[in-house]
């Protein structure tokens, strides 16, 4: 009986970083609900992908709400700022599970930073759903809002999500 009240709360309550002043955050993300656990918001997946760390849902569930929130406010926007943002990161995967982060390769060149061309993999995915987007539009998203939906594109990813990012940042009806 406390485990169905349990879930059904972490179901249904809004997690920290809804309404959080001095990040963005997605609408959509509410739904991202995955063992009960909220999975990583796309903020903090957005600077990991910079810092070069892949992080575990299960390591990120033993972070304290203050350091999950911490990782979604550290700036993480010039090289000095990547690197701290990497330590920090790492020094709380080994504190908490005792080993080392997951790296991975860093894109100099990621795709959702280039404004002059819409990635095949985001036209494929909405020519599934018989929807365009301008170059215009794409433009005009912020950088987490284009990586947000090249993320939502890749394998793995419910289709459920990707049209609710439409939705939100108003690409289509």
């Amino acid at each position: 009986m406390v485990k169905a009240v349990l879930e059904l709360f972490s179901e249904t309550s809004p997690s920290e970083f809804f309404n959080l002043n001095g990040i963005e955050y997605f609408n959509f993300e509410e739904d991202f609900v995955e063992k009960n656990i909220r999975c990583i918001p796309m903020i903090v997946r957005f600077k990991m992908d910079k810092a070069g760390i892949k992080l575990k849902l299960a390591e990120w569930s033993r972070f304290s709400v203050t350091e999950r929130i911490e990782l979604a406010k550290k700036d993480c926007s010039n090289e000095n700022e990547t690197k701290m943002y990497n330590h920090y990161l790492s020094n709380l995967v080994m504190n908490y599970s005792g080993k080392p982060a997951t790296t991975l390769p860093i894109d100099n060149n990621p795709a959702w930073a280039n404004t002059n061309v819409i990635p095949e993999i985001l036209l494929e995915k909405l020519r599934r759903f018989d929807w365009q987007l301008s170059i215009k539009q794409w433009r005009e998203l912020s950088n987490l809002q284009r990586f947000a939906l090249l993320k939502l594109c890749k394998e793995g990813h419910e289709n459920k999500n990707f049209p609710k990012a439409m939705k939100e940042f108003k690409l289509v009806n």
